[in-house]
């Protein structure tokens, strides 16, 4: 199935006519490919960074054997795997929009667009943290890496329900749906730290 074909079965989209269409298919494969391996750089980091912190505050010979193996592991996950899938997730998803600009015109493409937004604030938060921990003066707890760990859970669950249900959904629903996930994440959270502390 060439990618004129493909937009049958995607409710008569208009679709420009040019060399690019009979490649949508690869690019759309390669675009979820990347937004997978860059989703799973956003979910690792966090990690790394409630490694970090409970390093902290073990005894110092354990600490400076452990802190140097998480912050070579960040930098590899970051520089490797994080950002040159954002990069290449980016490029495709704007090959995508190149080859089917009508896209634009939907509203659920503009509101993924508005959550790709939220997440590029987020990737540069995280950025942010990345490079306190590298040079060592970050000062929050491991619990708020593991909230902060659900911030791309949450964006992730948004753009995957716009993509697929694309217009059928409405848009009170899905943010209750948003508001539900978060509180049960929240939860999950304070369930897991109280059985930490009660066996610890």
């Amino acid at each position: 199935m060439n990618g004129h074909q493909l937009f049958s079965f995607e409710k008569g989209v208009p679709l420009k006519q040019h060399i690019g269409v009979d490649y949508y298919l690869y690019i759309k494969a390669f675009h979820l490919i990347f937004v997978i391996t860059y989703f799973a750089g956003l979910f690792y980091m966090p990690r790394l960074m409630v490694y970090l912190v409970e390093a902290s505050d073990r005894p110092q010979a354990e600490s400076d054997i452990i802190i140097p193996q998480l912050q070579l592991m960040m930098r590899r996950l970051w520089q490797i795997i994080t950002v040159p899938s954002a990069i290449l997730g980016l490029i495709f998803g704007l090959c995508m929009l190149w080859i089917n600009p009508f896209l634009l015109g939907k509203s659920w493409m503009l509101i993924k667009l508005v959550f790709v937004g939220l997440l590029f604030l987020y990737h540069i938060k995280t950025y942010r943290f990345y490079k306190a921990f590298l040079q060592g003066n970050c000062q929050l707890s491991a619990r708020f890496f593991r909230i902060w760990n659900e911030g791309a859970t949450l964006i992730l669950f948004a753009v995957i329900f716009l993509a697929i249900l694309k217009d059928s959904i409405h848009w009170i629903f899905g943010l209750l749906g948003l508001f539900g996930l978060a509180f049960l994440l929240l939860l999950g959270i304070r369930l897991y730290k109280h059985n930490r502390n009660k066996n610890g």
